[in-house]
């Protein structure tokens, strides 16, 4: 009964009194939630969080609604209500009528606009109708197919969406809370959990957990520290990471970033753990509101779009230099001034290329697609191309070339016998430690037996703990056993933990390291990593003082227990992928934080020339010209840290080669946003897949070598779009100027221009779903803008051939020589131009013979045979006379098959000729 009415008082306290009371403490805070805090500038940022800073912890809980504990589910989605989710508002897609107008609003839709307008004042209704008709096709295709795409990345990427850990309050608590006000019934402060939620449900006054691999969610003030230190080279370029305390330790700053108890959305953690408090999300953080100042066009473009905008802006360039020569040609020659400026800006029109966009976009979205079926996932697609262009790829070790199923080998004391005491120590570290457990722990941890002989629940109490960071490259956790006696236990890299001890355990004695004990324990680490074990050095320390915290200075003095060996295997797979790679002109580097000895045998194992490895140790005093030579000759860096693979990326992009980079950890976290494209794994650490352009599904290199083929299709699919525009723009501008200058009447009407480039545009729709050729993808695909132009100059005059030809044919043969009978003339100008554009993206996506030793996708040949029908069907139909065509003689065809077979055979002796001198891409 009193349950009941607990029940009933705490849904209509929380739900009204409650509730409003906490949205007032947000609102007295200064702007603390999103709704207003997006409108700010920096320097009010700057202001709430000093405010932040400066408040004691009671404050900044109380203020923020928020609890010790956390917020219940039931606070945490009021709050959300208000302040929205924890998104930067730049990541937003934007609302369906934006992208629309975004979509539209290209030169090239305004300028057809600009026609559409000119026809209607002119009263040409057909030819309102018509390119009005072709706007709202372009705009359409481009804006279901952008949707789509964006729609399918937006699903891939909830795929790989990142979590934050945060403390949930059982609502029980809060009702007795309240109770205990009215009731005098105490409250119980177990009642909370820690859950994983999506970032974008974190919530102002959410108590969160970090610890190292973590990115930080939002702007938070820490709670409470354990050797916390987290990166913040993304807000301030500092290359050492920060240590962040619960209370600050140096002189007050009215720098934020400087706050030695703030930590910052976009940042991360190296090492240690904390708990800490959201205090802005999204829009209201400092990240947040810097983001709103940056506009895309801030922002430095790729290589890719670098590319495509040149050749976009060499074609617009080439349109504005022939459209006023089209224009003052017919004018001086025909007369009609009018009609010159319609037919002159048709053919600027035709000139650009308007599909360009959407053909891009459309291309990169089904590769995307095909990707994912792959178990590859593209977060970014732009990264696309730089999958196909890479050829170099740079790979950890551990789960790449090998198994990533590590089993713990050997327990063994310092001189290579069986000891289960090492075992032991090694276990109790493992289960104590708090922060990112790796998979070395996982597999200690497995060694369920130990757990029922250790029972370290009841047997033991954990003190304390000294968290790994990569500079010691070990850690540390103290517990107490029964006696009351506290045992530090520390864990890590050989040479590392060799270095704090000074004595080492045999046969249940203590002995001195001595510099000849030390030889003959290196011996044996030795031998266990030729055998390509891992080996992980435990020793331990005792304290008869009793302390509550302990720190880096007392790891020393420690006497070496023994060592735990593990044994990660090479996958089956590897040998054959790195075969693969190399055929494809991929060049693997293997760059890894293991040492030496293991890197040699697993490379070994794979095939990889492990002749000679280079150390950190030797890169750390190398310059850069001196680096530069290095990572060109050899393939095989071990004993790394993350700046050292930072610098190797760089080092190989500054050779001019493409880098992809593989790694899923924290420390390669630097070198996945140097790569040209960073490639990560589902179950990499949060700052490892925020980083990277592409995650995959699969944790092999079989899997990226897939990928890396169908990025090279989705490359060379785009090329052949702009390969056909480019040569068949620059042919069609030679014919335009040679009728205009010879013939009395204009060779085609400003409608007829455009329907023909609106069939044509339809026509390259299907690209995207082309086949390519095997060759095509056998090495890395460069973008090289200076390319086209060459190829534009060779093979667009081809295509004027023909059309001259024509001429002559309706002229002479045909008689379509007055102004009288320049429909039919027109007619079948439109008829032989419409054929010659359509096949010419047959004859350009292969270097080979079309249709005979390269057989096109059945999409863009169903679509090709549809546009040539109706490019025959629109003069011999009933819809001639819309148009201002005429029947064509059937005496023309036999004639319009020889000039499309010549066409076929002269393209084709260009092609041979073309790829012989310069190659073809």
């Amino acid at each position: 009964m009193k349950l009941s009415f607990l029940s009933e008082f705490f849904n209509r306290f929380i739900s009204n009194r409650g509730m409003r009371r906490h949205f007032r403490r947000l609102a007295m805070f200064d702007s603390f939630h999103g709704s207003g805090a997006s409108k700010d500038i920096p320097a009010s940022i700057s202001h709430k969080l000093s405010l932040a800073a400066t408040s004691t912890i009671d404050e900044v809980i109380q203020t923020l609604g928020s609890h010790e504990h956390g917020l219940t589910e039931t606070q945490a989605f009021a709050v959300r209500e208000l302040v929205g989710l924890n998104e930067i508002q730049q990541e937003k897609p934007p609302p369906w009528w934006m992208h629309l107008w975004r979509c539209y609003k290209t030169p090239f839709d305004i300028l057809l606009t600009v026609l559409a307008i000119i026809s209607y004042i002119t009263e040409d209704m057909k030819a309102t109708v018509v390119i009005g008709s072709m706007v709202f096709l372009s705009v359409l295709i481009r804006f279901w197919q952008e949707r789509k795409s964006n729609k399918a990345a937006d699903a891939l990427k909830a795929m790989v969406s990142n979590t934050a850990t945060v403390i949930r309050r059982d609502p029980s608590e809060s009702i007795l809370e309240e109770a205990q006000v009215h009731f005098g019934i105490q409250s119980h402060p177990e009642m909370s959990e820690r859950t994983e939620i999506p970032i974008n449900q974190l919530v102002p006054g959410d108590i969160i957990a970090l610890s190292a691999g973590d990115m930080i969610p939002a702007d938070c003030r820490i709670l409470s520290a354990k050797d916390l230190f987290v990166s913040q080279a993304a807000m301030t370029g500092e290359s050492l990471p920060v240590e962040k305390f619960a209370s600050p330790k140096s002189a007050q700053t009215n720098n934020p970033l400087e706050f030695e108890n703030l930590a910052f959305m976009g940042t991360n953690v190296v090492s240690g753990t904390a708990t800490a408090i959201a205090i802005s999300t999204g829009d209201s953080t400092y990240f947040g509101v810097l983001a709103k100042d940056l506009t895309t066009s801030n922002q430095e473009p790729t290589q890719f779009q670098m590319g495509v905008n040149k050749v976009a802006w060499l074609l617009i360039r080439f349109m504005m230099v022939m459209t006023p020569l089209v224009f003052f040609i017919n004018g001086f020659t025909k007369g009609d001034w009018a009609e010159a400026f319609l037919f002159a800006m048709s053919v600027a029109v035709g000139l650009t290329p308007e599909m360009l966009p959407m053909i891009v976009t459309s291309t990169l979205a089904k590769g995307a697609v095909v990707l994912s079926k792959q178990k590859v996932i593209v977060k970014r697609l732009d990264a696309i191309q730089n999958f196909g262009a890479m050829d170099v790829l740079c790979t950890d070790k551990t789960g790449t070339l090998t198994q990533d199923k590590i089993f713990l080998a050997n327990h063994t004391d310092a001189w290579g016998k069986d000891s289960d005491d090492v075992l032991e120590f090694a276990y109790l570290n493992s289960f104590y430690q708090t922060g990112l457990k790796n998979l070395l722990d996982v597999a200690v941890l497995e060694y369920k037996h130990v757990y029922k002989e250790l029972n370290p629940t009841v047997n033991f109490h954990k003190i304390d703990e000294i968290p790994f960071d990569f500079q010691r490259r070990r850690m540390s956790v103290i517990v107490s056993n029964h006696e009351g006696k506290n045992i530090l236990i520390c864990k890590g890299a050989v040479e590392e933990i060799l270095s704090i001890c000074t004595t080492v355990q045999q046969g249940g004695h203590k002995s001195k390291l001595t510099p000849e004990v030390l030889a003959s324990v290196k011996e044996v680490t030795a031998d266990l990593n030729e055998d390509g074990l891992r080996v992980v050095a435990v020793a331990t320390k005792s304290f008869d003082v009793c302390k509550e915290t302990f720190s880096v200075a007392d790891e020393s003095g420690l006497m070496l227990i023994g060592y735990v060996a593990f044994l990660d295997p090479p996958k089956e797979s590897t040998a054959p992928a790195l075969k693969a790679l190399a055929d494809h002109g991929v060049t693997v580097k293997v760059l890894t934080g293991d040492n030496e000895l293991v890197t040699t045998k697993v490379c070994k194992e794979v095939g990889l020339d492990a002749s000679e490895i280079i150390l950190g140790s030797q890169i750390e005093i190398m310059d850069n010209e001196a680096l530069s030579a290095i990572v060109e000759s050899h393939h095989i860096f071990a004993k790394l840290t993350p700046a050292h693979k930072d610098r190797i990326v760089r080092s190989l992009k500054a050779a001019g080669h493409v880098v992809g980079f593989m790694g899923d950890g924290i420390n390669d976290a630097p070198a996945l946003r140097s790569a040209d494209v960073g490639i990560s794994v589902d179950t990499a650490v949060d700052i490892a897949k925020e980083a990277a352009d592409i995650i995959l599904l699969e944790k092999s290199l079989m899997v990226l070598e897939e990928g890396v083929i169908e990025g090279r299709k989705t490359f060379g699919n785009m090329l052949k779009y702009i390969k056909m525009t480019a040569s068949s723009n620059f042919g069609n501008v030679f014919s335009v100027l040679i009728a205009s200058a010879f013939i009395p009447f204009l060779p085609m009407l400003p409608m007829q221009l455009l329907v023909q480039n609106l069939l044509y545009d339809i026509s390259q729709i299907a690209i995207p779903f082309d086949n390519v050729d095997p060759e095509s993808v056998k090495l890395p695909q460069r973008w090289n803008p200076g390319d086209i132009g060459r190829f534009m100059v060779f093979f667009g005059p081809v295509s004027s051939i023909f059309d001259i030809t024509i001429y002559c044919v309706m002229w002479f043969v045909f008689s379509a020589n007055s102004a009288e009978h320049q429909s039919l003339f027109q007619s079948g100008w439109f008829v032989e131009g419409l054929m010659t554009q359509t096949l010419v993206v047959h004859m350009i996506r292969t270097r080979k013979i079309p249709f005979i030793q390269s057989r096109p996708g059945n999409a863009l040949l169903a679509m090709t045979i549809a546009i040539m029908a109706a490019g025959i069907f629109l003069p011999m139909g009933p819809l001639a006379s819309y148009f201002k065509m005429v029947p064509l003689p059937l005496t023309y065809f036999p004639i319009l098959g020889a000039i499309l077979i010549g066409y076929i055979v002269l393209t084709q002796l260009m092609k041979n000729f073309y790829s012989k001198r310069f190659g073809w891409q």
